[in-house]
């Protein structure tokens, strides 16, 4: 089993940036996709982007396009979240997530896609 451990949370204004990571450990997987999730209080969770094992295929959700990026450093088995012109309504627990592929180009979605999570860390921003 793969453990996801993240990090890089905290309360930021609105306008403001934080950084994500996602260190995996453990029995990794040889290739993996990862993806990023968010739950408000109150909501489901959601998919926030996703990128390959490669690294050159991503995919964000409508509500974080241009403003969030994800990327990855397969070297030291973590994957980042830059969130900039962060906005009240990103304030949520984020996760990360982690599948096997057998192809580098693969990226998941989904929450059922995905078999192993981190425990979430939190987001906050302020107006």
């Amino acid at each position: 089993q793969m453990q996801l451990v993240e990090s890089g949370g905290g309360l930021v204004q609105a306008g403001g940036s934080l950084r994500l990571s996602c260190a995996a450990s453990g029995r990794t997987y040889s290739m993996y996709a990862m993806g990023w999730f968010r739950q408000a209080p109150g909501k489901e969770r959601e998919f926030v982007a996703a990128i390959s094992w490669s690294g050159g295929i991503t995919y964000y959700a409508d509500s974080v396009k241009g403003r969030f990026t994800i990327s990855r450093d397969n070297a030291k088995n973590t994957v980042n979240l830059q969130m900039n012109s962060l906005k009240p309504e990103d304030t949520a627990v984020y996760y990360c997530a982690a599948e096997s592929t057998d192809y580098s180009g693969s990226y998941f979605i989904t929450e059922a896609d995905f078999g192993s999570w981190g425990q979430g860390t939190q987001v906050t921003v302020s107006s």
